[in-house]
């Protein structure tokens, strides 16, 4: 196995920015399942379960009280994980839901008789795809319905793809059922998020959907955007690591391989300053995947998308991180508050060796549904706000109407909107003469 080494002046643009399109194969494809869903309902999510999940599945809603694994057949230390992982992503949310109200209720009375209002209000129906192919990724569940539920939706659903059994795995049912999630179904991929986009018999049409998924997941939430709201368009994890020569290549190597055994799509970088470093760290990686259950994975995705690459200062390395937008960003250095200034671009920022990325994976607080493909650029990971609205009402005194009406009647007709300056006109309570 090797992981490629490259020196930052000799960098080519195309080998840091490897992102998933969604080519037009894919989204003709997915667009002829949405279709099919959308005239067929149910009977399109049973036939495609039976031809991309490999099962047959006997009926698609699953009761998450009553299916699970109970209390008693859990063991402990699983239950008290998931407790540490529920508190601290709760706590986290209540404090972003507790900033935001300095935005609710907000009333800006002027003068002249106008009185604007803003106000915050939960999404009344949110989707939540869960992905469950190789790995059941529970987590995803509770990373989304807990902010959902601290911002006030109503309704969550959970749509996730059944096992080879035509089942849902336990974990992601028992997961469900400790956060009081009444709506399971067994259906995943792109006919997912079309029921949940478009309704079926059994599924209720939702309002916007969250969570990540593999390429069908994400080309299908593109086609639906519109219909309904979406988070973001997840494409394959990214993992950007600037270390420097104080840095334990023995940890570099395992938070690279943590994130290379996702997927062979998979991205795992090395930012550092010396070559010796860059090569310790490859052999690190030789010898941690020589004992990793998941090597076949993790080695394909190292070797195909795996990049050291070697900067001369840290300025070229923020530049570097800035550009790549990577959706986690790892910092093991000496001082690495020194450098947090200079990075601006990123999903989730870890900060020193001891904040592995696997911690926010599951239980430190932050969330793990974060932007990929650069989308870091201009949008943070999933939170709170994700679930709210943000509404304005206006209202205007008969005074005030006057004082704005010729202003309206005089940009409506300079846009040429003749019937806007006529609406203004006749709420005048005597009619002003037509500006020139």
């Amino acid at each position: 196995m090797t992981m490629k080494i490259l020196d930052y002046k000799n960098l080519k643009l195309s080998e840091i920015k490897k992102y998933q399109e969604i080519d037009a194969e894919t989204l003709k494809k997915v667009s002829l399942i949405i279709e099919e869903v959308r005239k067929r309902g149910d009977a399109a999510l049973f036939k495609f379960s039976n031809i991309y999940d490999r099962c047959r599945i006997d009926r698609l809603k699953i009761d998450p009280n009553k299916e699970g694994p109970s209390d008693q057949i859990v063991r402990e230390a699983f239950k008290n994980a998931l407790n540490i992982a529920f508190n601290n992503i709760k706590q986290v949310a209540k404090k972003q839901f507790q900033a935001l109200q300095v935005a609710n209720g907000i009333k800006i009375q002027s003068d002249q008789g106008i009185v604007i209002r803003q106000k915050l209000i939960p999404i009344n129906r949110v989707g939540i795809y869960v992905p469950s192919g190789r790995y059941p990724l529970f987590s995803s569940l509770y990373m989304a319905a807990i902010p959902a539920k601290v911002s006030g939706v109503k309704e969550i659903v959970v749509c996730t793809p059944p096992n080879a059994r035509g089942k849902i795995q336990d974990e992601i049912i028992y997961v469900a059922n400790k956060l009081g999630l009444k709506e399971l179904y067994a259906v995943g991929g792109a006919q997912a998020i079309a029921a949940m986009a478009y309704g079926t018999e059994t599924i209720k049409p939702v309002d916007k959907i969250v969570g990540p998924g593999n390429i069908y997941v994400a080309a299908a939430k593109k086609l639906v955007f519109g219909r309904v709201g979406i988070d973001f368009l997840a494409g394959p994890t990214e993992l950007l690591i600037i270390a420097d020569d104080t840095a334990q290549p023995e940890k570099v190597a395992a938070d690279l391989l943590a994130q290379a055994e996702h997927d062979v799509l998979a991205r795992s970088m090395l930012i550092t300053f010396s070559k010796s470093m860059a090569e310790k760290v490859r052999e690190a990686l030789r010898k941690q995947l020589c004992k990793l259950p998941t090597a076949a994975v993790a080695t394909k995705s190292i070797q195909k998308n795996g990049l050291i690459i070697i900067c001369q200062h840290a300025q070229e390395a923020a530049d570097l991180a800035n550009e790549i937008a990577p959706e986690h960003l790892s910092l093991f250095l000496k001082y690495p508050q020194r450098f947090i200034n200079e990075l601006h671009n990123y999903g989730c920022l870890f900060i020193g060796e001891s904040s592995a990325e696997v911690f926010g994976d599951y239980c430190a607080g932050t969330n793990h549904i974060l932007p990929t493909n650069g989308a870091a650029k201009y949008t943070g990971g999933l939170s709170v706000v994700d679930f709210l609205k943000f509404t304005t009402s206006l209202e205007i005194m008969n005074t005030g109407a006057d004082k704005i009406i010729k202003p309206t009647i005089i940009l409506a007709k300079r846009e040429g909107l003749t019937g806007h300056a006529k609406s203004a006109e006749c709420r005048s309570s005597q009619h002003s003469k037509n500006p020139k």
